[in-house]
């Protein structure tokens, strides 16, 4: 677009009162203004009137210019601003829409972040999972509450599970200290320690976590396991790993499959029914918490009682809490 054809804004005059006096006393002469004549005192005034088109210079002289029919200009020059007109009109109208996405960048959160998927229904939660593994890993990490689980549900996971070790996937997975009397259990955890997977057991309450590759998270929403949560977020994924599961498999016990429980791990498992129960806590709950049956808690409060040579629960609390209350060496 060359300068005379710029457009006028809206409400400016074409012409300065310094060109259009120059201009008339051109005409009024005979049509020409030599450089440096009495005329050419005003280099702005003159160069405004050669931008717009009413000064042209001479072909015979370039030190002439020669006024231009103002009647031939204006017509081409309005026929070339509405032209311009029209086209910026279009362009204002298509701008807002042709900008929305760059608007939208420009105001959205400035973070970086992952998302939070809510899948209900064990069998959808079960195969979003299975998706999830399919997809190859590097690491799996779990935390597995809950005591053990039945026979059936063992037999269709451990060739799953050898296959995922196979691949060259670490995986460390913590239960609950229960497991280790279910014999289907240590079988399985046996099996799957020799292929390099490695189980650890953690006496005290703790909730269901599952984390794939660090780069997908599942956690519970709801005590049946009808509702999950998958997260995709980076920052929440690191937490989980290093201040839930971390946490937990550094105070677990190692277990491999064995048939004989450790003294420590029956110790910690005990001392953890004592706090619950000094805490007031019923059995049905510590059993649930614990991953145990509420027949297999009972025998360890019968062993309890035994150990300290009372008769009725009541004796075993007050001598639990008498206990709780002496000083430490």
């Amino acid at each position: 677009m060359s300068e005379r054809e710029q457009p006028i804004a809206a409400g400016l005059t074409v012409l300065s009162a310094e060109a259009r006096a120059l201009y008339l006393a051109v005409i009024r002469r005979d049509g020409h203004l030599p450089l440096g004549s009495d005329l050419d005192q005003t280099d702005s005034a003159r160069d405004e009137l050669v931008r717009i088109g009413l000064l042209i210079p001479d072909t015979d002289d370039p030190d002439v210019f020669i006024a231009a029919d103002p009647t031939q200009l204006s017509a081409s020059l309005s026929h070339s601003w509405q032209r311009q007109a029209l086209e910026l009109l279009s362009r204002a109208v298509s701008l807002p829409s042709e900008l929305q996405e760059l608007a939208q960048e420009f105001h959205a959160p400035k973070q970086e972040g992952g998302s939070i998927e809510y899948v209900r229904g064990k069998a959808l939660i079960h195969q979003r999972v299975q998706q999830c593994r399919s997809s190859g890993m590097e690491e799996a990490l779990a935390l597995q509450p809950g005591g053990p689980r039945p026979p059936d549900v063992l037999a269709v996971m451990i060739e799953q599970d050898l296959n995922t070790l196979r691949s060259g996937t670490r995986m460390r997975t913590i239960y609950h200290a229960s497991t280790r009397y279910h014999q289907p259990t240590r079988d399985y955890v046996a099996r799957l320690a020799q292929a390099g997977g490695q189980y650890r057991t953690l006496d005290e309450p703790y909730t269901r976590l599952i984390v794939m590759d660090r780069r997908v998270a599942v956690i519970p929403i709801v005590d049946d396991m009808s509702l999950a949560a998958f997260i995709y977020d980076p920052a929440i994924i690191g937490y989980l790993v290093e201040e839930v599961f971390e946490r937990c498999w550094g105070r677990a016990l190692e277990f491999e499959g064995d048939r004989i429980v450790p003294q420590q791990v029956v110790s910690r498992l005990r001392q953890t029914i004592i706090d619950q129960m000094l805490e007031g806590t019923n059995h049905r709950v510590i059993a649930r918490r614990l991953g145990i049956s509420e027949r297999t808690l009972a025998r360890h409060i019968a062993e309890m009682r035994d150990d300290y040579k009372v008769d009725s629960l009541f004796q075993l609390g007050y001598v639990l809490g008498r206990k709780a209350q002496e000083p430490a060496d």
